[in-house]
């Protein structure tokens, strides 16, 4: 049996309602969804990767509808507390597909390595999502000039049982939470969230790191000042200010806070280590992404990035999707290959061919994804 925090080697532990995920903690649970798994144009729950930081609340037996809602900080001019009956009744209802990642995905390829969960690529995922506008709640409460951030406080507790410690409590900007696409979010895929995505309510801000999407969300803080909660400070979801040398220490004091996510591109079929035979062209999709911008073009290779073919990329669904993309190729030859892909975001920033700028750690792996293919 594996052991709080880790994976005993010849375990497959498994996380129920989402098979082939890969686990990689128990205590938090995070697990990872295999990139061929990824397919869908629209991410399942069942496929939807699992990141925590705590232990989530227990709402079996909860009343969702009661569930209660606090808006208020010191720049929040009129403070709020809704239920979710509330919120369904007084705001206007949106749909829209958004993108998120985990800031750390990727970071199982930096070298020197890193601490923490060592996600490969499967950290991503785009489902649909029902609720409200964020700017639509603030707007109720009214946004004092002086605001800064708006952050979240959640129902999940901190691994030490430590009833005065909040496992995470992050937020962003006032502009970015005031987007038409930022969202207060109580279904996911057309059906209520699943206990392990936020039910009954949560935060999604799609193109950021993943955690400032806050589960299970009972508290919304206007700030005057960026926010300083749990995982804010520190080098936590932070990035070096300037370039530094792969393994360097790096004072506090010199990490930027992670914004917008780069540009990055996933091949999701077929799946790596596919075998196909010589007389027929190989059919090769996936989906491409880049934080706040669009993409503008994908480009695959099978020669290790000597020569690289434009693929059909499609627009997204709405601001912030990703964009789904497909080509195929037709290798002159039997043998093993290489499939790189690599996405150019609409600033003309593409991916980096190898691993980006190394970081304490180890977020924004936006690296070429590869694939191994084998002709016969």
């Amino acid at each position: 049996m594996a052991t709080a925090g880790r994976i005993v080697p010849g375990e497959a532990p498994s996380v129920p309602g989402k098979p082939g995920l890969r686990v990689l903690s128990e205590r938090p649970l995070n697990a990872e969804t295999p990139a061929h798994l990824l397919d869908d144009a629209v991410t399942p729950t069942s496929r939807m990767f699992v990141r925590n930081n705590g232990i989530p609340p227990d709402t079996r037996t909860i009343d969702p509808l009661e569930w209660t809602l606090e808006v208020s900080g010191e720049a929040c001019m009129r403070p709020m507390r809704l239920t979710l009956r509330e919120l369904k009744t007084s705001y206007g209802h949106v749909t829209l597909k958004l993108q998120l990642e985990c800031g750390g995905n990727g970071r199982a390829e930096f070298h020197p390595p890193v601490s923490g969960n060592q996600w490969t690529t499967g950290a991503v995922a785009c489902p649909e999502w029902t609720g409200v506008r964020l700017r639509d709640v603030l707007d109720s409460c009214g946004v004092a000039r002086n605001a800064v951030y708006v952050a979240y406080e959640s129902a999940d507790s901190h691994l030490s049982g430590d009833p005065t410690r909040r496992p995470i409590s992050r937020g962003v900007p006032v502009a970015k939470a005031l987007e038409s696409e930022s969202m207060i979010a109580w279904a996911m895929n057309g059906q209520a969230l699943a206990p392990l995505h936020g039910f009954p309510l949560r935060l999604v801000i799609g193109g950021w790191p993943g955690s400032v999407s806050g589960k299970w969300l009972t508290r919304i803080l206007i700030r005057d000042r960026v926010h300083d909660g749990a995982k804010m400070g520190g080098q936590s979801y932070r990035v070096p200010c300037s370039p530094v040398a792969p393994g360097a220490t790096v004072a506090d004091q010199d990490m930027c806070i992670i914004g917008s996510m780069p540009v990055k591109s996933l091949i999701t079929y077929p799946e790596s280590g596919a075998c196909r035979p010589i007389s027929e062209p190989i059919t090769v999709r996936g989906h491409a992404w880049a934080g706040d911008r669009a993409v503008r073009d994908v480009f695959t290779s099978i020669d290790y990035g000597a020569t690289w073919q434009r693929t059909a990329i499609e627009p997204p669904a709405n601001r912030l999707a990703w964009q789904r993309w497909s080509t195929w190729v037709s290798p002159s030859r039997a043998g093993y290959y290489e499939l790189w892909a690599r996405a150019v975001d609409d600033e003309g920033v593409s991916q980096p061919v190898v691993m980006p700028a190394w970081n304490p750690r180890g977020y924004l792996n936006n690296a070429c994804h590869r694939i191994a293919l084998e002709v016969v």
